[in-house]
């Protein structure tokens, strides 16, 4: 297993940085508030993610279990600026991901082959091209910027607009821009990119509209590699039992895009190449709870489990009420 790295919040507000190894006794790093922070000295350094770890790590040995039972444990990644940090994402990017949405859209279309499906048939012919060629474009939307981060434990806010508020168990990257312009992966986390699928039903031109919602990351930043096939579980709990439940596959063994490939069409932009600034970019699901007819409420628990993360995701959904914008003339 790759090295992780969890940020905590103590009981006195102070925060810290937890490496956890291959045989996953977590530590406490000396000196280290943030993984951005931990981030910016191996760029500045011109050395790894890991050599900074090394060069940190303390004695001090961490309960993981205890940490989240308190709601202790942090988004893996997050800016001092929490403008300066993008949540975007790719979606039809897994094998049998145009399902659920090719069902949402036929209506509408009359019968005949949908622009998801289309889009999704794309992918499968040019997503993943050859070394050092760029493949077909995938689905593309913006999320929001870092005030739209929750940590596991803390609940996701659903609008009082909103017509429906439910998961979408993925992995996404986490990446820095360094100076010159270029991205740097960091690693991997465990995601819940959450959604307004009724929104997105009425008009697949909503689709932006559905996905400016909050969104929850696992704690784990995972570091190096994501293995080619991930197999994970994602689950709606109410009143303390399981609602819903269905494994859930990703990984590129499942992906109809390379990784590579959802990168290059992300960061092909200069405007996503500003050195500093932090990027959460989701690469998609197969798996909705929505797509079998589940209608979350307030309360609902979404549980997002799946190797190689160790520790799960679980939020609560609360309605938020939002405010009456009244627009005046300067």
């Amino acid at each position: 297993m790759s090295l992780r790295l969890i940020q905590v919040r103590a009981a006195d507000g102070q925060r810290f940085v937890v490496a956890v190894d291959a045989d996953g006794v977590a530590r406490k790093l000396k000196n280290c508030t943030s993984t951005y922070e931990l981030a910016q000295t191996a760029l500045t350094g011109g050395t790894t993610l890991a050599s900074c770890v090394a060069a940190r790590l303390s004695d001090q040995r961490v309960d993981l279990e205890e940490l989240q039972t308190w709601n202790r444990l942090l988004p893996p990644i997050d800016h001092p600026d929490p403008a300066h940090l993008y949540l975007t994402g790719t979606g039809l990017t897994h094998l049998g991901s145009a399902e659920g949405r090719d069902k949402m859209h036929k209506a509408a279309a009359g019968g005949t082959l949908t622009d998801s499906m289309r889009m999704f048939n794309m992918g499968l012919e040019g997503g993943k091209p050859a070394a050092g060629e760029v493949g077909v474009q995938p689905e593309w939307f913006y999320k929001g910027d870092g005030s739209c981060v929750v940590g596991t434990g803390a609940a996701l806010p659903s609008p009082d607009f909103a017509k429906d508020g439910s998961e979408e168990p993925e992995i996404a990257g986490i990446y820095l821009i360094d100076a010159t312009g270029n991205p740097r992966r960091l690693g991997f986390c465990l995601a819940n990119e959450f959604s307004d699928h009724i929104t997105e039903r009425g008009n697949y031109l909503w689709l932006a509209h559905s996905k400016l919602r909050h969104a929850a990351l696992g704690a784990e930043l995972l570091t190096g590699e994501l293995p080619n096939d991930v197999r994970g579980m994602s689950r709606v709990i109410r009143d303390g039992k399981t609602l819903w439940e269905k494994p859930f596959l990703t990984g590129e063994a499942n992906m109809s895009h390379t990784l590579a490939n959802l990168e290059q069409h992300h960061f092909k932009y200069r405007l996503f190449r500003r050195p500093g600034d932090v990027h959460v970019h989701f690469y998609g699901t197969a798996t909705l709870s929505f797509s079998e007819g589940i209608q979350t409420r307030d309360g609902d628990v979404f549980e997002i489990q799946a190797p190689p993360f160790s520790l799960p995701l679980r939020n609560p959904l609360a309605r938020s009420e939002s405010p009456s914008v009244g627009v005046q003339a300067l």
